[in-house]
Order: C-alpha cells, then sequence, then structure tokens
C-alpha cells in the first residue's frame, strides 16, 4: 500500500505541475476515505474526500433523473468565488478531485484530470469495504 502512494504522488504532482493554479488533488474512494493526495494539508484532504462523497452520491442521484442515464456521475465543476472544484469519476469506487485558483482554466483542468483518468485509471480504484475492511 505505502508503494502505491509514492506512485499516486508523482502521477498527481504530473497533473499539479501541468495545470496552473492547483491548489491540492485529492484521490478517494466513494465512502470519502483519502486514498492519496498532493498539495494542502493531510486534515484539509480529509475533510475534501469526505465532503466529496456526498457531492458525488448527490451528482448520481441528479444523474438518474435525466432520461437515458445510466445514474453515473462522470464529472462535476463548481465555480467558487477565488476558484473552482472538479470532482470526477476515476475508476471502481474512486474519484479524482482537484481545488484550483481563478487561474486554471476549467477546459485545460478537464482533459488534463481525463487524460489521467484514462493513463491510470485502473490504479484509481478502491475496493469495496464491510465494517470498515476490505472485502
Amino acid at each position: 500500500m505505502i508503494q502505491q502512494r509514492a506512485n499516486f504522488d508523482w502521477m498527481l504532482k504530473d497533473l499539479a505541475d501541468g495545470v496552473p493554479g492547483i491548489q491540492q488533488i485529492v484521490v478517494l474512494s466513494a465512502d470519502g476515505l483519502r486514498i492519496a493526495r498532493y498539495g494542502g494539508d493531510p486534515d484539509a484532504a480529509d475533510r475534501v474526500a469526505a465532503a466529496c462523497a456526498g457531492l458525488q452520491s448527490l451528482a448520481g442521484a441528479v444523474a438518474s433523473e435525466i432520461p437515458g442515464s445510466d445514474g453515473r456521475m462522470k464529472m462535476v465543476i463548481i465555480e467558487i468565488n477565488g476558484g473552482y472544484f472538479y470532482l470526477m469519476a476515476a475508476g471502481a469506487n474512486a474519484y479524482l478531485a482537484v481545488l484550483s485558483d481563478v487561474v486554471a482554466e476549467p477546459g485545460m483542468m478537464s482533459n488534463r484530470m481525463r487524460d489521467l483518468v484514462v493513463r491510470i485509471g485502473a490504479h484509481l480504484t478502491s475496493p469495496p469495504r464491510r465494517n470498515g475492511q476490505t472485502v
């Protein structure tokens, strides 16, 4: 597991170096546990991961109301005062979240996030858990 997190570090750094304005990147499980992070502090990354679990659930509920949708969330972008928040499905039970300032261009960010997910999506997974244990 430690080696896997070390691998995430350079992959997330590559995204941060490629898009100006990134403040923090978090890889999280569907149940809101932080898998990896780049930038920011660990406590902030844990809070982002927990909030993202609710947001991806909400986005999925809204998606299921769209005729013809399979109900799965692909990407959420929220513009906030001073920046942007991005959340993208990134593998089985895993998500990629990015917080950026206003310098980051949303189209470039979403394309770079998608490229990262395509390149390493098989590694951005979180196995299902029961009672806090991996199944």
